[in-house]
Formats: structure tokens, C-alpha cells, sequence
């Protein structure tokens, strides 16, 4: 029970798991040698920041939980919601990329472009619940903060 509960925690996933996937992946064909970049670690590090970083100030600025299974109690605009309206999400996608640039893994670039697209689908169900509970100004904040890249709406 425990080990399924694990599994269905996006983190658990993307920090812990696929990681151990890729690294797998990329090592047992190779017989036991890594090719390893790593000037990328430094992507992987900024995603892992940028998720728990935010998480934390999701938290400490608009209650509620982790993840919208226990969603905000107000609406959360500054910070680094301030750029961009998923910023934890981002976090998860930079990281990928690092891992996969880092291991020069097609396999891992593939696992990061699969999770992405997972991820756009899973905001905008976050952003229906948003809209439903917030109204009037979340969707004023949508229209000036964009969904994924600063800058870019």
C-alpha cells in the first residue's frame, strides 16, 4: 500500500524514479559506463529548486497542500507565480531536461517530452478547478501571467 502511494506522488516520480529509470537505461547497455555531462546537473539542480521552492511558497502564501489534492485557500499571484502560473510543474519539466542532457539519454529526453505533455493536460484540469473556486480574479490573473515561460502567454 505504501509502495502505490509512492508511486502515485508526481515527485516521487520525477526526482526518484525515473531518474533511476533513465540511469538504468542508459547504463546496462553499456556495460556498466555512464556518459555523463555534467554541466547539465546544474538544469537538474534549477528544476528541483524551482519546484520545492515554490511548493513551499505556494504553501506558506495560499494554504492548502502539495498538488491540488488539497488545493489553495487564496489565490497565490507573487513570487514566482508572479512569472509564470506553474512554476512547480516547470520545476519537474526542467529537471527532465537536465536528466536527460546530463545522461545523453534519448530514452530520458523521451520520458521528459511524455511527462510534459502529461503535465500540460494536468494543468488545465488544475486550471478548471482554479477558475471554479477563485472566478473572477484567477482569470484576470491568467490573462497576465503565462501558463509555462515568462513572458510568453
Amino acid at each position: 500500500m505504501r509502495i502505490v502511494k509512492r508511486l502515485r506522488s508526481t515527485s516521487f516520480r520525477t526526482f526518484v524514479l525515473y531518474p533511476l529509470i533513465v540511469a538504468a537505461w542508459e547504463w546496462l547497455p553499456s556495460g556498466g559506463a555512464l556518459s555523463i555531462s555534467p554541466w547539465y546537473v546544474a538544469l537538474m539542480i534549477w528544476g528541483y529548486l524551482l519546484y520545492r521552492l515554490s511548493g513551499s511558497y505556494r504553501i506558506r502564501h495560499g494554504g492548502g497542500g502539495p498538488g491540488m489534492d488539497t488545493p489553495p485557500d487564496r489565490l497565490v499571484t507573487t513570487g514566482p507565480f508572479a512569472w509564470c502560473r506553474n512554476p512547480m510543474y516547470l520545476g519537474h519539466i526542467v529537471f527532465l531536461v537536465g536528466l536527460a542532457m546530463t545522461l545523453r539519454s534519448l530514452f530520458g529526453a523521451a520520458t521528459g517530452a511524455i511527462t510534459a505533455v502529461w503535465f500540460h493536460f494536468r494543468v488545465q484540469r488544475d486550471e478548471a478547478r482554479l477558475r471554479a473556486r477563485f472566478g473572477q480574479p484567477y482569470e484576470a490573473y491568467v490573462a497576465r501571467v503565462s501558463r509555462w515561460i515568462p513572458g510568453i502567454v
